[in-house]
């Protein structure tokens, strides 16, 4: 049987997932495309349901236990997605309250608004073998559909999570962990500092960078050195240099 009116209610449940505030009294998100529901099902992330444009073949995806699955018209598919053409399989996933880290590697995102940022951040945090993400208050919810684009499936292997920065940074300090903020004008040139095994870098906001407030609460604000006419640097190229400047040899 194929869902053909968008009146359905599983069509009308479907597109209340566009929405954060639809995504969180569900507990659950939409990803789209063959790569992230394979990288989903890889990571055994509990998956609801599929929905599928017909003739789509599931045979090879590597599903922990089969899901619903639900066949719509290309109509449907295109109502649900936001990109210019359906890739022909959608699913819906249950939302899990990660296993986070005590320690290690670690990222806190202070209200990064852009969701390309911050799939952007949480793929190259999974590249550079990070352990963990936070994210403050104001950041753009992980599980928006350009934030999972963005990521590549990388938001299945490692945990992100909202917390309370203020919080967390005291915890983590209490915890032995060594805190970077990065601060837009002034503090220390990120190659002359010492490095850690266990560390936290915090990250600002496009607009504004790091608040004075968590700013004043790390052990020490660093910056990245612009050597051409550029006024500053993209949060997630900087991110990026950081991730990687800041491991420990």
């Amino acid at each position: 049987m194929i869902i053909e009116s968008i009146k359905n209610q599983k069509v009308k449940d479907w597109k209340k997932l566009q929405t954060r505030k639809g995504r969180e009294k569900a507990g659950a998100y939409l990803i789209e495309g063959p790569h992230i529901v394979e990288e989903a099902a890889k990571a055994k992330t509990p998956i609801l349901e599929v929905i599928q444009s017909e003739g789509t073949d599931l045979s090879d995806y590597p599903f922990k236990e089969r899901p619903v699955v639900y066949t719509v018209t290309e109509k449907i598919m295109q109502e649900l997605t936001d990109t210019e053409t359906p890739q022909g399989i959608m699913a819906v996933c249950q939302v899990e309250e990660p296993v986070f880290p005590q320690n290690g590697k670690l990222l806190l995102l202070d209200a990064i608004q852009d969701p390309g940022n911050l799939g952007t951040i949480i793929r190259t945090a999974d590249s550079a073998g990070y352990d963990g993400i936070l994210l403050g208050h104001g950041t753009v919810d992980p599980y928006n559909s350009k934030v999972l684009r963005s990521t590549q499936g990388s938001i299945f292997h490692l945990p992100v999570k909202k917390a309370n920065l203020f919080e967390e940074v005291k915890r983590l300090k209490e915890a032995g962990m060594y805190i970077y903020a990065t601060e837009v004008s002034g503090g220390t040139p990120y190659q002359e500092l010492e490095r850690h095994a266990h560390f936290a870098i915090i990250l600002g906001n496009e607009a504004n960078g790091v608040s004075e407030e968590l700013q004043n609460l790390v052990d020490v604000n660093v910056y990245i050195p612009i050597f051409g006419k550029a006024e500053s640097l993209n949060v997630a190229v900087a991110a990026g240099i950081l991730m990687y400047g800041l491991l420990p040899s």
